[in-house]
Parts: C-alpha cells; sequence; structure tokens
C-alpha cells in the first residue's frame, strides 16, 4: 500500500525538498539583483574580473550559509512564513522586521513595475503603463492560487532562465570571446574592493532566504534543509556569473551603461534573441514579486486562518496582492515615498542584516546547538 492509502502525508520528490528552495532563492534574488546586469557592474566590475569572480564567490558561500541557518532554524521552530520564523527569532522583536520588509517591498515592487513599464515599450511600443498592468496580473494570479502554483512558476521561469543564460554565454563566446580570454589574461590577480562588494551585495539579497520559506514545507529532516541551503547560493549566483563573465569583455565602458544587459545585446547583433532576453527578464520579474508577494500572502493566511478556521481562497488571496501591487506600483511613485525609501536604501539592507543575519548566526545558532545537545541527551 502505498503511503497516501495509509492516511500518511507521501514523501516529497528530492527535486523539492533539495533543488526548489534554491530555485524559489534565486527567483527572489535575481529581479533586483541582477536581471539587468546593473547591479552586477556596481558591485562586482570594480574589482576586476579575476576580482570580481572571487567576490560573485564570497557572496555565494554567504548565501548558502545563511540559507543552511535559515532553513534549520525554520525547521526547529516550526516557521512556514516570516512572521513565525521572526517571532522565534526575535521574539516581541519580530515588528522591527515586518516593518523594514514592508518597506523594502514597497521599493523592490515599484522598481519591479517600472522596469515591465519600459520592457514593454522598449519592445513592443506600448505604453508603459500596460507593462506594468500585464506584471500586475501575472503576480495576483500566480499567488491568487498558492504555494502550488507559485512553486510550478519557479520551475518553469527557471527552465527559461538558465536555457536564456547559457545561450547568452554561447552568443558572447562566438561574437566576442577573444575579448573575454584577452580581459581575464591580462587583469591582476585579484582587484581592489573585491570582499566589500562580495559582502555588500550578499547582504542586499540575503532577505530572500527568509522569504521563500513557504516552499521549505517539503524539508523532511535537517539534512534536506542542509542540502537545501547550500544548493541555493550557487543556483542563485550561477546565471549571474555567466552574465558577468560576458560583461569583461567591455570594461570599462560597461561599468557605466544604464542597462548593461542591452549593452552586449546590441553588440551582440541578434534582434530575434534581444527579444527573447527581454522576455526572460520579464520572467525572472514576474517571479521575483511573485516570491515577494507571496510571502505577505503566506502571513496574511496564517492569520486568516487562526482566525476563521479556514485557509483563504483563490479569491481572498488574489485581492489581497492585488490590493498590494497597487500600492506599490501605482500609488507609492506617485506620492514619493519609492523616492524616500530609496535614498535609505543602503540603510535599509544593513537594517536587514542587523535584524536577521547578526541574530540568526549567533542566537539563532546557539538554539540550534542546545536542541541539538539535547536530542543527543535523550537519545
Amino acid at each position: 500500500m502505498t503511503a497516501g492509502a495509509l492516511g500518511m502525508p507521501a514523501r516529497s520528490s528530492r527535486f523539492k525538498r533539495y533543488v526548489l528552495p534554491g530555485l524559489a532563492f534565486k527567483a527572489v534574488v535575481i529581479g533586483g539583483g541582477y536581471a539587468t546586469g546593473r547591479e552586477i557592474a556596481e558591485f562586482f566590475l570594480p574589482a576586476g574580473p579575476w576580482g570580481g569572480l572571487a567576490a560573485m564567490a564570497l557572496s555565494t558561500l554567504i548565501w548558502s550559509v545563511v540559507c543552511v541557518a535559515t532553513f534549520l532554524f525554520a525547521r526547529k521552530t516550526g516557521a512556514k512564513d516570516y512572521r513565525a520564523f521572526f517571532k522565534g527569532l526575535l521574539g516581541r522583536g519580530w515588528i522591527v522586521f515586518e516593518i523594514a520588509y514592508g518597506l523594502f517591498v514597497v521599493l523592490i515592487l515599484s522598481v519591479f513595475g517600472a522596469a515591465a513599464g519600459a520592457i514593454a515599450a522598449a519592445t513592443l511600443g506600448t505604453p508603459p503603463i500596460l507593462g506594468t498592468l500585464a506584471l500586475m496580473a501575472g503576480i495576483a494570479g500566480f499567488a491568487a492560487f498558492g504555494n502550488s502554483a507559485v512553486e510550478r512558476l519557479f520551475a518553469w521561469v527557471s527552465i527559461l532562465l538558465y536555457g536564456v543564460y547559457a545561450l547568452f554565454l554561447v552568443l558572447a563566446l562566438t561574437s566576442f570571446g577573444d575579448r573575454i580570454v584577452s580581459a581575464f589574461g591580462h587583469a591582476p590577480p585579484l582587484g581592489n574592493g573585491w570582499a566589500a562588494g562580495g559582502i555588500t551585495y550578499a547582504g542586499y539579497n540575503i532577505v530572500g532566504a527568509v522569504i521563500i520559506l513557504p516552499v521549505t514545507r517539503h524539508l523532511t529532516s535537517d539534512r534536506d534543509a542542509f542540502i537545501a541551503g547550500a544548493i541555493a547560493g550557487p543556483l542563485a549566483m550561477l546565471p549571474a556569473i555567466l552574465f558577468f563573465t560576458c560583461m569583461t569583455a567591455f570594461m570599462p565602458d560597461i561599468a557605466n551603461a544604464v542597462l548593461p544587459s542591452d549593452y552586449m545585446l546590441v553588440r551582440l547583433g541578434q534582434p530575434i534573441f534581444h527579444l527573447v532576453f527581454q522576455l526572460m527578464i520579464f520572467a525572472a520579474l514576474l517571479e521575483s514579486g511573485t516570491g515577494a508577494v507571496h510571502a505577505i500572502n503566506q502571513r496574511v493566511a496564517s492569520v486568516w486562518e487562526r482566525g476563521r478556521g479556514v485557509a483563504p481562497g483563490p479569491l481572498a488571496r488574489g485581492s489581497t496582492a492585488l490590493a498590494l501591487l497597487m500600492v506599490c506600483m501605482l500609488l507609492a511613485e506617485r506620492i514619493g515615498l519609492v523616492a524616500l525609501i530609496a535614498s535609505g536604501y543602503r540603510i535599509l539592507a544593513y537594517a536587514m542584516i542587523a535584524i536577521y543575519v547578526v541574530p540568526l548566526l549567533t542566537f539563532g545558532l546557539w538554539r540550534l546547538r542546545r536542541h541539538q545537545d539535547a536530542r543527543m541527551e535523550l537519545a
């Protein structure tokens, strides 16, 4: 008889236990982290080709360490959303993260909406508002149907994303591979500031590890949590490494490009691929925005279920998502809130490190160690 026939929950596949959390983490990171290449130019290019790769390796290590600690602590506390996680980590101080995350979401969703509008205007010649509305509809649609729909989005967009970046690398090597080889061949071993760039970049994006807690519901053991967390860093950084490698062909000029992706795509001279790449960026914005909104939806759903005894349906989830998106994408920019938050973005990022990463890697690890010691005493 199967586990289902016995009334027991079926064991999740290795893909859902080991790989899916990493794909979800990548989904949250890429939209605000490197889809256009601007962030890569900002944090990694100044250190040169080899220094940039070293900085990326450091960011990857930090991501993996924090993901492992986050997933293990979430299992220890039974947390499946960020509210439960921070109640276990910060006690009554959990509300501080809620405030910081709310500001963070307003900023990133506003940026995503503007980017979607720019893509629609550049590729289709439509008014930017149509691109923004299309992104809003897509995010609300996937968020409405909960975990399963969001997880499928992460999986299918990942196939598109990794495939497009791999093809981009092939086309780049074919078109200007000699320039890439020359850039690495003539660069010093490590440029200045590579470690600072890697740490800062990792800090900007590490909040993704706690945002994607809903997909860790498939983890069945601490071993699963460790493997999933360790894999998450490389899965999230691999496309960025491929992109950075191609960008070195046009150093130092590309460092000043507003959209480094377009800078290189124009020089590839492949109009169809240019369109495909823009579609991929839109898909990346869709999965990043969905991940951020889904985290809030799950937070609301936990309160809803405790108050009403049933989980919210698709209509309630979709309405919550749409209301949030309207505030962030349509209203925040008009009232100047985006500019206000953006002016303190670095402070906000460092605040995330202070209220999340530092407590997790100190108090959180101490609690995990005590829990492990208690289990060993009982064995």
